[in-house]
């Protein structure tokens, strides 16, 4: 998941009664990833490679980037 968000991807949180209930990945050209879920999400928040300002999407951090290794993939 930290991939999609290196290339530009990004996480919509879903709230309910005030806090987070949910978690959808998205990738930078809309699909939705299914393998995002609420646990994945606190994880990485907690680890500080994912981040958010002003109630935005959540994005990846520069210690998320920096923790990611590349890959063929990768443009």
């Amino acid at each position: 998941m930290l991939h999609c968000l290196a290339q530009g991807g990004r996480i919509q949180h879903i709230w309910r009664d005030n806090r987070i209930a949910g978690a959808d990945c998205y990738n930078r050209d809309g699909h939705r990833l299914a393998d995002c879920t609420l646990d994945l999400f606190r994880r990485l928040k907690r680890r500080g490679l994912i981040e958010s300002h002003g109630g935005q999407p959540y994005r990846i951090s520069r210690l998320g980037l920096s923790s990611v290794r590349a890959q063929l993939d990768n443009r």
